[in-house]
């Protein structure tokens, strides 16, 4: 199961009279062993969201009522190439990494998408405002921040490349695939 407590947010400027815990909304979610239906893919990615930007918090709840839980998978001892291949999962807006589910905020997920789509093709980064955020008007180095924060999340591969005094691009040796059906 799954918690997040998001606290109601306060109007800036507005002072509360008197000192008060805030509240919380808590939404549990029963977790059943398997792959997530696209929906419940989104609303978990959505949560993760969510906590990711400070307005809430995501965590794992063990249930005592339960039963045995899955006796974990023994670690394979040297990497291998699948483990660095990214997938991304189009119908489920999800973004794997070998076996593990990489959690990306909608923008970070986008700008993955739009780069994987467009092999070989340098974009400035006007370019990758206009197409990937859908507006011009914010700071160019935006993207230099969801970059470096998109190959954070990929710790291992290299997936984005930087074209000095241009832009960026996906790497010609990308372990990437797109996966428009699922």
């Amino acid at each position: 199961m799954s918690v997040v407590a998001i606290p109601t947010r306060r109007h800036p400027g507005v002072r509360p009279s008197r000192p008060r815990t805030s509240p919380t909304l808590t939404i549990t979610l029963d977790l059943v062993p398997g792959p997530l239906s696209p929906r419940l893919a989104r609303l978990v990615q959505l949560l993760g969201e969510l906590a990711e930007s400070g307005e809430g918090q995501l965590r794992a709840v063990e249930d005592a009522t339960s039963g045995p839980r899955p006796a974990p998978r023994p670690a394979i001892a040297e990497p291998s190439a699948e483990a660095d291949h990214v997938r991304i999962l189009a119908g489920s807006r999800m973004v794997r990494q070998g076996d593990r589910v990489i959690p990306l905020t909608r923008i970070e997920y986008e700008l993955l998408l739009f780069l994987a789509e467009r092999p070989r093709r340098v974009f400035t980064r006007l370019q990758l405002l206009s197409n990937v955020w859908g507006y011009e008007h914010a700071v160019a180095r935006t993207v230099d921040v969801h970059v470096r924060r998109l190959r954070a999340k990929l710790d291992g591969s290299e997936v984005v490349t930087t074209v000095y005094g241009v832009g960026y691009r996906l790497a010609d040796e990308a372990p990437i695939s797109v996966d428009h059906s699922s």
